[in-house]
């Protein structure tokens, strides 16, 4: 058996390493090069239970508060009981988690966890340590690796995917047969003006699964992570900062997301996010601030280039000082919780297609990503898939059951008047649309502006030159996937809000 696999973050990497254990020949593919994906971003952690003084329902109770009431328990249940074993792998691989003097895991603490059970390696760099150890996993394990390797399209034959269109290198157009495909080609931040992902993550294997008749679900919940530092290159202060004690302060110094939830600076991301962009709004546009000036105390520049040396990095490559002064933020878009629709082995709707990680849905997130919880969803995941596609192509498990059927809820682009005022088509044009009316705050009327200016677009003849073209292409359908769910569910719940339904806060989170 040959199976293709897109992507080359934890999701990708997991799922390859652990097909290629059970004798699946395993090609896989990516856009850039091979350690060049989110993973290697992530600064948070990874969340698990590897405590006795936590246990898994207090790790599947706070997965679950955070979703707002919207996830899938049993993929949760499922995401905390093999969350500990697939920790154990990474170690196992030469992954370096931090640890005490005495040797144990030191512990972390983030939002919405009622335990400190974030792991982290290299202070903020753990997805930079996870995807250095499985990146040299993966090229002693035998995989067969493209990079460069641009997904234009699945192929389908006879209703079945059957393998990939792939340009390579810009410029060579090659078709890899295969008898599975895995999708781990991430997220989509890029569908916005300000955004924590890299240039990758336009959602490029949940356009193709789109096309090809895959079905997605929840590409209404983007998760917008509160703490950015704002200008041309938003770099992300991990919520570890937060757990550590830092504290959120308006321009009259007051912690203002207690006026919200009383959890405070570590309250559900939505909320957090949300409660900045209304305090920015009141302060006609300024920026709310970061204050880390009491973490580590006396010494707590030491503290800070200690415990977060690439944030502590970036922040004075800004020419800021935050062990004396604090430090404006902004929420940006951080992770979608949708994606293509699965079951809990990966398998979609199109017989031969998989999907895992962040272009994914799980159920795991629900309406609100708990922190830390993505990575952990691509190791348990990506080992899943990995561990059950010979098996599948041997017969031996059926077809998914539960999923939903039907493509993704976008209408069709008949509208070839561009609305009054709109922009010509471009990416940047689309990202500023989806930022204004797509963002942190919806309504009915900017949601069907966004519409009608998209629906224009996609009517507009085009031919894609080069990857460039393709993701414009991607990022345009994705577009219009998200905003076709956002205007169809009409009330607020996590981090869709709705200005229009106007919910109450809740301990929870947003009110479903």
């Amino acid at each position: 058996m040959h199976a293709v696999v897109v992507g080359s973050g934890i999701a990708g990497l997991i799922t390859a390493l652990h097909a290629v254990r059970t004798g699946v020949a395993v090609t896989l593919v990516t856009k850039d090069v091979l350690d060049n994906a989110n993973t290697h971003y992530a600064q948070g952690g990874i969340a698990a239970v590897m405590f006795d003084e936590d246990s898994p329902e207090s790790h599947v109770a706070d997965t679950l508060t955070a979703g707002a009431g919207m996830c899938d328990e049993e993929a949760v249940r499922v995401l905390v009981a093999e969350g500990p074993d697939r920790i154990r792998e990474l170690i196992a691989l030469g992954v370096g988690f931090d640890r005490t003097a005495d040797g144990t895991l030191k512990q972390g603490l983030e939002g919405a966890h009622s335990f400190p059970r974030i792991l982290h390696a290299g202070g903020d760099a753990t997805g930079a340590a996870i995807e250095h150890a499985l990146v040299d996993a993966l090229r002693a394990s035998g995989v067969e690796v493209i990079e460069h390797a641009f997904l234009v399209d699945l192929v389908v034959v006879g209703g079945r995917v059957s393998g990939v269109d792939l340009l390579v290198d810009d410029v060579d157009r090659r078709t890899l047969a295969a008898d599975a495909v895995v999708l781990a080609t991430g997220g989509a931040g890029r569908l916005f003006a300000w955004t924590t992902n890299p240039p990758v993550a336009t959602g490029d294997g949940i356009a193709a699964a789109m096309r090809a008749g895959a079905a997605v679900g929840d590409l209404e919940f983007v998760q917008f992570h509160p703490t950015v530092l704002p200008g041309d290159d938003p770099f992300l202060v991990s919520e570890a900062v937060r757990g550590e004690g830092a504290v959120l302060v308006d321009e009259h110094r007051h912690r203002f997301v207690f006026d919200v939830h009383p959890a405070g600076e570590l309250a559900p991301r939505d909320v957090v996010a949300r409660a900045i962009a209304n305090r920015v709004i009141a302060q006609d546009g300024r920026p709310v601030h970061l204050d880390a000036t009491a973490l580590g105390a006396p010494d707590t520049a030491a503290f800070l280039a200690r415990r977060f040396p690439t944030i502590d990095a970036a922040v004075h490559a800004r020419g800021l000082d935050w062990a004396h002064e604090p430090i404006p933020v902004t929420p940006a878009a951080h992770y979608l919780m949708g994606g293509v629709s699965v079951d809990l082995y990966g398998r979609t709707t199109l017989p031969g297609l998989y999907a895992v990680g962040e272009a994914s849905r799980t159920g795991v997130h629900g309406a609100n990503r708990l922190a830390s919880n993505s990575l952990l969803e691509g190791a348990v995941f990506g080992a899943r898939v990995g561990d059950v596609l010979a098996i599948d192509h041997r017969g031996g498990v059926p077809a998914p059951s539960g999923l939903p059927t039907g493509a993704a809820p976008v209408p069709p682009a008949a509208t070839p008047a561009l609305p009054e005022g709109a922009e010509p088509f471009s990416r940047a044009a689309l990202q500023r649309l989806m930022w204004e009316h797509v963002g942190l705050l919806r309504d009915a009327a900017g949601l069907a502006r966004a519409a009608s200016v998209l629906a224009a677009w996609a009517a507009e003849p085009r031919e894609p030159a080069g990857e460039a073209g393709f993701e414009d292409e991607n990022l345009l359908l994705l577009a219009r996937g998200v905003v076709a769910a956002a205007a169809a569910r009409r009330h607020s719940v996590g981090a869709h809000f709705r200005t229009d339904d106007v919910p109450t806060e809740t301990p929870e989170g947003a009110a479903c």
